[in-house]
């Protein structure tokens, strides 16, 4: 792994005083969707001259509810609706409160997939552009991207009998859960799946499993000796933390250099998880044992040999699963996510899908993610507080400090490793 890969460098955000105002993310969106909507049938009702409330119209006015710092529910959207700006903008025609209720069951998820996959691409395509020829894995001679898989619970309404899953952490006995699978180097969300919280998150990666794919997972995903073998039949590479009770058969101690000392690395061996008596063991895989920043030793299980990913690295690339878990807070706290604008099951799919689209065209427009500073500035704009000329002025002052004070953390964090 380069030098490059371990702090994010953002290049100063470069935009026009109206790439922000005037709906632009909004619009954008649109067109994402008509592109998709080419390769997704909808639901025959849409073609029903008698519908007033386009497949468009109804996702661009829930993407709206997310984005907008007033209108928050279903009845707010409605009424905003017959707004004139709002029909320019966002819908062509006023939204009933029956439609937008309707419509949530009619909508096939599989377009908004099909959305979310073209601006994973054009955030990709950024990303490959500007790497370094040394970030590439010389013994399999291709860039190895990795995903920070997780799953994030999202508490659901008392009447969302679908999402009933038991006790959680604070009481809920119903949740919606997202599972993601999130870009390390790109810092985007890159797949996602939405389900009822009772789903086990072991299974449904086992399901998603792409073919090729490198994860980095925490240690529930670890907790199965069986699930590393389906990932070797699969050809994925892992870095995944395993629990500190399991039962490690070792076949070799492997060397562990200065470098690798620095960044933590407390040994390394080849092994097998499991006795091989009554459950299955492990096909042979490299343990690597990290110091945690509170001491804790982390054990790191991956399929990579010495060549391919040093131990520093694996150290690296664990700690970097933590910006999963950032994005998480970002969408429930930041973006209010967790606010239900639609109850039914295929309803909530689609507002978490079109959080995800959001966020991903915000980072597109600004170069990064928004920070609640600078989320409170888009919606100040939003409320006509800030003109469409101030605007650029404020948000580059604002991102501009907050490059500075990033790069300040990383000097600092790199002299005390020193």
């Amino acid at each position: 792994m380069s030098k490059s890969t371990q702090t994010r460098e953002t290049a100063p955000p470069s935009f026009k005083a109206g790439d922000l105002g005037h709906f632009r993310v909004l619009r954008e969106f649109r067109e994402a969707l008509a592109m998709a909507q080419a390769e997704v049938e909808a639901h025959p009702s849409f073609h029903d001259a008698r519908r007033k409330l386009e497949l468009g119209d109804y996702l661009g006015l829930m993407l709206f509810g997310l984005l907008n710092p007033i209108a928050r529910t279903l009845r707010g959207l409605s009424h905003c609706s017959k707004f004139p700006k709002v029909r320019r903008e966002v819908c062509s025609n006023p939204a009933s409160l029956g439609s937008l209720s309707e419509v949530q069951h009619l909508v096939d998820v599989g377009v908004l997939e099909r959305v979310l996959g073209h601006l994973v691409e054009r955030r990709l395509e950024e990303v490959r552009a500007g790497r370094p020829a040394r970030a590439v894995d010389a013994k399999a001679r291709q860039v190895i991207e990795w995903m920070a898989h997780d799953g994030s619970c999202f508490p659901a309404l008392e009447r969302m009998g679908w999402a009933l899953y038991g006790g959680g952490p604070k009481g809920n006995s119903k949740g919606v859960k997202l599972h993601l699978s999130y870009h390390v180097e790109a810092d985007i969300p890159a797949r996602a799946s939405v389900c009822e919280a009772a789903v086990c998150e072991r299974g449904r990666l086992r399901e998603k499993l792409v073919r090729g794919s490198a994860y980095i997972a925490d240690r529930l995903y670890g907790m199965e000796h069986a699930f590393f073998a389906e990932l070797e039949k699969k050809g994925c590479r892992y870095c995944i933390r395993i629990k500190d009770e399991a039962v490690v058969d070792v076949i070799e101690e492997l060397p562990v250099s200065g470098l690798d000392r620095d960044a933590g690395v407390l040994r390394q061996c080849r092994a097998r998880l499991g006795l091989g008596r009554r459950t299955a063991q492990s096909p042979a895989l490299r343990l690597v044992y990290v110091r945690g920043v509170d001491g804790t030793i982390l054990v790191l299980a991956t399929n990579l040999d010495m060549d391919q990913l040093s131990a520093a690295d694996v150290a690296l690339l664990y700690k970097r699963r933590w910006e999963i878990e950032y994005y998480f807070r970002w969408m429930k706290c930041i973006m209010g996510c967790g606010h239900w604008m639609a109850e039914s099951r295929n309803g909530a799919t689609i507002q978490i899908h079109l959080a995800l689209i959001g966020s991903l065209l915000l980072q597109l427009q600004l170069g990064r993610r928004p920070s609640k500073r600078v989320w409170e500035t888009m919606q100040w704009h939003q409320c006509g507080m800030i003109g469409d000329g101030e605007l650029k002025t404020v948000l580059a002052q604002q991102l501009a400090s907050e490059q500075r004070r990033r790069e300040s953390k990383t000097r600092e964090a790199f002299w005390k490793r020193r």
